[in-house]
């Protein structure tokens, strides 16, 4: 927090917007928060704070202001004229309460701005806010413009995120939400008593809420923001006079999955370790390495270890992945700044990366495998998910964990493949690993055997039992077993295409060569079935 003072935030104040009737006793003493109490609300924790009282003025904010003083703020802000808040002088100088009397013309917004910048000094976190915030505006007020009608984004607490540009057409829920930043007590209970919010949980659909003059409340439209089954918050239209445009559903549709994507990319900005950029620096190579650790004084001349958490490609690809993707980096960051605390969690080419430096030695490799197990089994009860833990190679020290990078992610991979195991080292499948490497490099090569490869292609039937023959390990009796058929259809089919091709399967190097083309054809062929 800032040390700002009365004198900072009246400093910055435009000539004529405010004047400040009578010093807080305190008036050195710096200011912690601001706060935005509305007329209606129930007595707020003032303590060292800066209050802006809304909804009311002149002496009709006499009753809100009693009930402020039970917990004195610093320094209290409303509206009025000249005169018009004697009585309310009298108490605040007894409280030792500072007034500022606002002009009834000034807008509130400008105040909130410069006592912000004031009070809450500019961090990482504020400026990705800030970000979120020009997003969500830019999506209000585009849906705005789409829907002919006034427009407010709302987090899950009814906390005011972004609004469109404000026009005389919008009723009094509006304003008042829009000075506090959320919506008046009264107004969500009775929004609570017409269903609005019963329907807004039940359904993705947008939700319409019919006008009621005798509350001051204009027609609206509503949709809540969802990750997965999660609701991260609601859009509210209200009608502005001219009423809502013919396609207001399609166009609220299409704003509340990208404010949803919005809210979801802030959450897992949130931490400085989700930040990307330290995990793929140290991973990049030595230098970048060595950079990392002497500004973030982590060890480097250590044995230190890599481990790759990823979800299963079904799991990628559900509704809330985005969220439950960040949800799994904070969870990893828990469990693994309670392992080691210099230990870096961030994300690395689409999965959650942990970086274990400074071990004991270089036989770490059970209390690794614990770290996983622990980070796969808490995300399997916390967050409804599976995912795997590749513990990769421990490398000598920091500057050389980009040299096991390569071999963690080829260990991630054949987990996904197998889906047999949920944590693993390079041990558990350092055969599956080779031999994908070995089809990768075949693949990437243009050279065929040109009659197999034909085969392939054009007999699916010979294809499939050459498959499960080199699955069976070359055993005819388990390969017709397996496809149901009789052992001299097997023994046939074989031969033919040994006949066909030229190959001898007794060869180890034919079998190779035979093995390395099935590979790339099943791989093909899954890939072939899975678009149709």
């Amino acid at each position: 927090m800032a040390a700002a003072t009365v004198d900072d935030i009246l400093s910055d104040l435009p000539l004529g917007f405010a004047s400040l009737i009578l010093r807080p006793s305190r008036a050195v003493s710096p200011i912690e928060r601001f706060l935005i109490v509305d007329a209606d609300d129930e007595t707020s924790d003032g303590g060292a704070a800066f209050v802006l009282l809304i909804g009311v003025r002149g002496r009709s904010a006499l009753p809100a202001l009693r009930r402020l003083l039970k917990n004195p703020p610093l320094v209290l802000a409303v509206k009025g004229g000249p005169g018009e808040l004697g009585e309310a002088e009298e108490l605040l100088r007894a409280a030792g309460t500072g007034l500022l009397l606002v002009d009834p013309a000034a807008d509130w917004d400008r105040l909130l701005s410069i006592a912000k910048d004031r009070i809450q000094p500019r961090s990482y976190q504020s400026e990705v806010l800030t970000l979120l915030e020009e997003d969500l505006f830019a999506i209000a007020q585009t849906t705005a413009r789409l829907t002919s009608s006034h427009v407010v984004i709302e987090d899950a607490a009814n906390k005011v995120l972004a609004y469109s540009t404000v026009s005389n057409d919008i009723d009094e829920l509006r304003k008042a939400s829009i000075l506090a930043r959320r919506g008046p007590r009264k107004y969500e209970l009775l929004l609570k008593d017409l269903g609005a919010y019963r329907e807004l949980h039940r359904t993705r659909l947008p939700v319409r809420v019919p006008a009621r003059p005798q509350d001051g409340l204009r027609e609206r439209v509503a949709i809540s923001m969802f990750a997965g089954d999660r609701i991260m918050g609601y859009i509210w239209l209200q009608e502005t006079g001219d009423g809502f445009s013919a396609d207001v559903d399609y166009v609220l549709t299409g704003s509340a999955a990208r404010a949803s994507a919005e809210l979801i990319r802030y959450r897992n900005q949130q931490s400085v370790h989700m930040r990307e950029d330290r995990i793929v620096r140290i991973l990049s190579g030595p230098e970048e390495a060595a950079a990392s650790a002497h500004s973030e004084k982590i060890p480097a001349d250590r044995p230190t270890a890599l481990i790759l958490i990823g979800m299963s490609a079904a799991e990628a690809q559900a509704d809330d992945a985005a969220l439950k993707h960040g949800e799994l980096a904070n969870l990893a960051s828990i469990h693994a700044a309670a392992y080691k605390p210099s230990a870096i969690v961030g994300q690395f080419n689409g999965d959650t990366a942990v970086i274990v430096p400074a071990l004991q030695s270089a036989n770490a490799e059970a209390g690794l495998r614990s770290l996983a197990e622990a980070i796969v089994r808490d995300a399997e009860r916390l967050l409804g998910i599976s995912p795997f833990g590749a513990v990769g190679p421990i490398a000598p020290d920091l500057l050389s964990i980009h040299s096991v990078t390569s071999k963690t992610e080829a260990l991630l991979g054949c987990m996904r493949r197998s889906g047999n195991s949920s944590v693993a080292t390079v041990d558990d499948f350092e055969v599956e690993i080779l031999f994908h490497d070995a089809v990768e490099n075949f693949t990437a090569s243009a050279f065929r055997h040109r009659s197999l490869w034909a085969l392939l292609r054009d007999d699916s039937e010979l294809a499939e039992t050459l498959r499960a023959y080199f699955d069976a390990s070359l055993d005819v009796a388990e390969c017709a077993q397996r496809m149901k058929l009789h052992k001299n259809t097997v023994y046939y089919r074989i031969s033919k295409v040994s006949r066909v091709t030229g190959l001898n399967f007794s060869n180890p190097r034919h079998s190779l060569v035979a093995l390395l083309h099935i590979q790339e054809w099943a791989g093909k062929h899954k890939e072939h079935l899975g678009k149709k």
